[in-house]
């Protein structure tokens, strides 16, 4: 039997198949459509616009340069909103509801009449969540990123959110930075519509959309305000029409080569420890897992290319300006798997051509002359983290990689929140500060909060850095030598629910091991003591706590995953 298209697809069932439709028409005859506009194929548009996502300004805009492009090419546009997620209006943290961002997103596209559909995304949770519905629904779809916000100029610098906004914090709690000062820079760190200005998660996940072929690779940094970002909306409109005629689904874009690829670009970029945890969520999707042990292979062979903040210097824009992503691909070229195809079925070596017609070495570098030789992140694995944790080296302070010390253990946020900044606070320098508690099964929600803020009193002695680790996430724009999603996480029981404080743990980036040196009588004795926290009795909360995976599976939900997963 042939596949419905259109405002056929998907029609109700009230035993007369053939009444549903007529209803249906009915009903879109209402908002003003002609018949001859009803019987074309259907692109629906995932409007993610909302007065609480300002890095979703631009969405109406670019939903009507989408529009634009679909009408052109034959289709009828139909936008639908759904789940919108912005890190600084959520509680307990966007992380907590990207899950059910994804779970919405693909119940609307599965049961609604659309024959593709467009994802308008940008805020780091928002195109993971997307992308992972895209693949469970399975029917054709376009990423469209709404773009990073351009950098201001402010009294001599240059700013832009979140990373400016981190290292003015931090001088503010030092003492360096008065009230009147924090305020005068409030303003002036986030001046245009878009996503976070630096490489950030956002940026991060727009980059990787575009290698993994569900955008075209200058999709993922013109700026939010650049009249190209309407230009490539125009383009996913079109490109949404001609997977009409030509099909493919999300999950032929999602292959064990396509996924490798993608961690290579999230190490050349020095990109967010975010984007990992996502990359496993949307891969899960469709059956494939990421090795911990092979992401260390790649990192070891691939260098970081790309100086923006948060572990460089320059931003988004000096990136999609100094040749962008067909630039740091054609550096990598040879460690790509060049047979994977985008939307079109163009390979990823046709993509890129014979090399960029230009580049700025300045934010781009040559492979002879990388920002690091070796990949942003590493995978670490002992007594503290069986299953594994994450390090951003390129983010961290070499000193610090091989550290033993004791222990400040924070038993969750409140924890942290009351204490960090006693001056009788029991902290040195060289002590290893670690937060409890904070995973993706615990009532925080696995928020960014593993950038432990350093003790003021240290502070304003004058120290920059120092061990932290957690179960938890940081930011993309966050800097520090920080060891995130420990895994088991404390509320599962894992070894980080038995650390005390005075503990002494072992940090190796080179033998990438994370130890807790404690002996195994003592362990058993806090176990028997030990009982997990009270389980939430309603809702998305206790959803979560039943169904919620760990950090290195994407912490997706199991019941959303492939049979056998």
């Amino acid at each position: 039997m042939e596949e419905k298209k259109g405002l056929a697809r998907n029609a109700a069932n009230y035993g007369d198949r053939e009444f549903a439709l007529y209803l249906r028409r009915s009903f879109a005859k209402s908002m003003g459509y002609s018949r001859d506009a009803l019987a074309r194929p259907v692109v629906g548009i995932a409007d993610t616009g909302s007065d609480l996502n300002n890095c979703h300004r631009t969405a109406p805009e670019l939903i009507e340069a989408v529009k634009r492009g679909v009408l052109m090419a034959g289709g009828l546009p139909m936008s639908f909103p759904t789940v919108s997620l912005c890190e600084p209006y959520l509680n307990p943290c966007s992380m907590h509801y990207r899950n059910l961002m994804a779970l919405d997103t693909e119940a609307m596209i599965s049961a609604q009449p659309m024959d593709a559909v467009v994802l308008v995304g940008g805020c780091d949770k928002t195109v993971p969540a997307q992308l992972m519905a895209a693949a469970s629904a399975g029917v054709p779809a376009v990423q469209l990123v709404t773009g990073p916000m351009s950098a201001n100029r402010f009294q001599g610098e240059r700013l832009a959110a979140c990373t400016d906004c981190r290292r003015y914090w931090a001088r503010y709690r030092a003492g360096e930075v008065d009230e009147a000062r924090i305020e005068e820079v409030e303003g002036a760190l986030a001046t245009t519509a878009g996503t976070c200005g630096v490489m950030g998660t956002a940026s991060t996940m727009a980059c990787i959309a575009a290698v993994l072929g569900f955008m075209p690779l200058e999709g993922a940094s013109i700026p939010a305000v650049h009249a190209d970002r309407l230009r490539i909306a125009e383009e996913a409109g079109a490109q949404a029409v001609r997977l009409i005629h030509k099909p493919v689904a999300p999950t032929a874009l999602l292959t064990p080569q396509s996924i490798e690829n993608a961690l290579r670009v999230l190490l050349a970029l020095g990109g967010s420890t975010n984007a990992l945890v996502h990359l496993a969520a949307i891969a899960g999707r469709a059956g494939v897992a990421i090795d911990y042990h092979r992401l260390n292979e790649l990192s070891d062979t691939t260098p970081v290319l790309v100086d923006l903040k948060p572990t460089g210097e320059g931003y988004m824009e000096d990136f999609h300006f100094a040749g962008g992503m067909k630039a740091l691909l054609h550096e990598l070229r040879d460690l790509l798997h060049l047979d994977c195809p985008d939307l079109d079925g163009v390979t990823l070596g046709e993509r890129l051509g014979a090399g960029p017609a230009y580049v700025d070495r300045t934010y781009i570098k040559a492979r002879e002359n990388p920002v690091s030789p070796v990949g942003g992140l590493v995978a670490l694995h002992g007594s503290l983290a069986p299953e594994g944790a994450i390090l951003k080296r390129s983010a961290a302070t070499p000193a610090l990689f091989e550290t033993e010390a004791r222990c400040l253990v924070f038993d969750g946020l409140e924890d942290l929140a009351a204490r960090i900044d006693d001056p009788a606070l029991d902290v040195e320098p060289g002590d290893i500060m670690i937060l409890k508690g904070a995973g993706p099964l615990s009532s925080a929600g696995m928020p960014e909060a593993g950038y432990l803020p350093i003790p003021k009193k240290l502070a304003r002695a004058g120290v920059k850095d120092m061990v932290r680790m957690s179960d938890c996430r940081m930011s993309g724009t966050a800097f520090g030598t920080v060891v995130l999603h420990i895994a088991p996480e404390a509320v599962a029981g894992g070894p980080l629910a038995l650390v005390e404080t005075g503990d002494r743990v072992r940090l190796s980036v080179e033998k990438r091991s994370l130890d807790l040196l404690v002996d195994e009588a003592t362990l058993a004795e806090r176990r028997a003591r030990w009982t997990p926290p009270e389980v939430p009795k309603r809702g998305w909360d206790a959803l979560v706590r039943r169904e919620v995976t760990q950090a290195p599976q994407g912490a997706d939900l199991r019941f959303l995953l492939p049979e056998g997963q």
